[in-house]
């Protein structure tokens, strides 16, 4: 078998990943870049800025949910399609603290800078190139936030981190919607007033969702074993990164299950990259929420999903992480199907937060089960195929629901399309073995 030119489990950048050898304070430093940087879809992508736009920046709600939908996708397809590269380039140079700091920095400034963003449709192609590359700058962070985990945290306790992380995430994404619902958007009880006219009170919970990214990313680049530099330039790294990704391109077919694992997720979590980039919409224009109530919608979806990502870490490790993702998929399916039926805003509120409780689950789970499933020698290689097809195809879900609503003039018609790809993801699911740990001990 040729030889890929990666690191080793003993070259792992000085980190470990057997019992005791990270600390607590590194591993919670680790989960806290996901509160840290949840508040960027929760604020933006999903409940505030997704509202603001398709319903005061945007001509009208219909082009603006097309509009939307696109720019979600191309900044999915973007990242998908600069993943492998990224990983591999970045092994090759190492110093990957830098990397994910400069992908942070790509989300803080052009949030940011949506505080100019105001309620007109002169500002529309602003609020989308800042909403894209600040999307690009979010996701593209977990290519090197993800590869981390099995390095920092033992092979027993991969499933509880990675609950943890996500669970970390919700909570605060939740808290970040409470602080700008308190500060800003609470009308006359809010702590800071500002004119109506132009927005003022909306436009500033973005200002606080790129400070609240900043800060509570410092604790992972402090805190956290130093990856080293391997001393090579970019042009370099680049070259040799090229082809570490064509040699892995050449070895991932020997890995059948981790193939099949990562077309099966292809399809849930475009579902719930959807999901996310339409939920506060979908509530807002079908059972006509006002901007108050789905910020209080976002928050209680966020406490749900928190509570579900960190009841459901110990199962992972204890019933394996396949079993966790299917009920999960099942969980969301049920709920998520009678959504499109009900007429009632209060039951509406039930089958949202009923789909929540899953849905932290399923993405830390998917995670567990990479990092239990990648061999050592590939492991970040992986984590870099692992993000390509979470968004690959992460483009066609939103542009799917955005022009299925358009031609039929229905969000309900648009939000099924959801429900169609977490089928199609459990039941590729279905058809893995029962035990996917290790698999580079069977298949290669």
């Amino acid at each position: 078998m040729e030889n890929i030119p990666t690191l080793t489990e003993n070259e792992n950048d000085g980190i470990g990943n057997s019992e005791g050898t990270s600390s607590f304070v590194s591993l919670f430093s680790w989960a806290l870049y996901d509160w840290a940087n949840s508040a960027f879809p929760a604020v933006i992508q999903t409940f505030i800025f997704a509202t603001y736009f398709v319903n005061s920046v945007a001509v009208n709600e219909t082009i603006g949910s097309a509009t939307w939908g696109t720019i979600t996708g191309l900044s999915a397809l973007v990242v998908a399609l600069l993943s492998p590269f990224l990983g591999a380039i970045a092994d090759q140079c190492g110093a990957r603290k830098l990397w994910l700091a400069t992908f942070t920095v790509l989300c803080v400034i052009p949030t940011a800078m949506l505080w100019f963003v105001k309620p007109s449709p002169d500002y529309t192609w602003m609020a989308l190139w800042c909403v894209g590359i600040g999307a690009i700058g979010a996701e593209g962070a977990y290519i090197f936030y993800n590869a981390m985990l099995p390095e920092l945290a033992a092979p027993s306790q991969l499933g509880r981190w990675s609950g943890w992380g996500w669970g970390m995430g919700y909570a605060g994404g939740m808290a970040a919607l409470v602080l700008s619902l308190l500060a800003f958007i609470n009308g006359e009880n809010s702590w800071f007033s500002f004119e109506t006219e132009s927005a003022g009170a909306v436009r500033a919970t973005f200002i606080l969702t790129a400070l609240w990214y900043a800060l509570f990313s410092l604790p992972l680049f402090l805190f956290t074993p130093k990856s080293p530099s391997n001393k090579k330039n970019l042009y370099q790294a680049s070259i040799d990164g090229m082809h570490q990704l064509w040699t892995t391109l050449k070895e991932i077919k020997r890995y059948k299950t981790i193939v099949k694992f990562l077309i099966a997720k292809v399809f849930y979590i475009d579902g719930l990259a959807t999901l996310f980039a339409f939920g506060g919409i979908y509530a807002a224009s079908v059972f006509g929420m006002e901007q108050h109530e789905v910020l209080l919608f976002g928050i209680g979806m966020n406490v749900i999903a928190g509570i579900g990502a960190a009841a459901f870490a110990s199962l992972d490790d204890n019933i394996g992480s396949k079993k966790v993702i299917l009920y999960s998929l099942i969980g969301m399916i049920i709920p998520g199907s009678l959504s499109l039926i009900v007429v009632e805003k209060w039951q509406f509120w039930i089958l949202g937060l009923s789909i929540c409780l899953f849905v932290g689950p399923v993405q830390s789970s998917s995670r567990a089960l990479m990092a239990r499933m990648s061999p050592v020698h590939m492991r970040r290689q992986m984590f870099g195929f692992y993000m390509l097809s979470g968004k690959a195809t992460a483009f066609f879900g939103p542009l799917l629901y955005g022009w299925v609503a358009y031609l039929t003039d229905s969000l309900r018609l648009g939000m099924s399309t959801i429900i169609l790809l977490f089928i199609l993801g459990a039941l590729i699911m279905l058809t893995l073995p029962g035990k996917l740990e290790h698999t580079e001990n069977t298949e290669r």
